[in-house]
């Protein structure tokens, strides 16, 4: 998947959940928690916004690499492109 698309996709996500965030002002660097003021559920609601978005399963363990957008690029390119072969050995 392509990384602007990606940064997209997690955008659109981050809006749903967070639709007073001022994207613009993101820091891709610094936690999403600390720049929009969101609390553990708004995070977990992230989280799981994620795994619906991208089709994956993400484990409570790997939640923390997914506190940033440079964490989350990071972390779903290896997830899509993990499952992107089982997925094109299913067509």
């Amino acid at each position: 998947m392509q990384q602007n698309s990606l940064v997209a996709r997690i955008l659109a996500v981050l809006k749903d959940v967070a639709p007073e965030a001022d994207l613009d002002r993101l820091d891709p660097r610094h936690s999403f928690r600390d720049q929009f003021d969101l609390d553990s559920v708004d995070y977990l609601n992230f989280v799981m916004a994620l795994e619906a978005a991208f089709a994956i399963r993400i484990p409570d363990a790997d939640y923390p690499k997914l506190s940033t957008l440079a964490g989350c690029v990071a972390y779903l390119e290896r997830a899509t492109a993990d499952s992107a072969p089982a997925a094109a050995v299913a067509s």
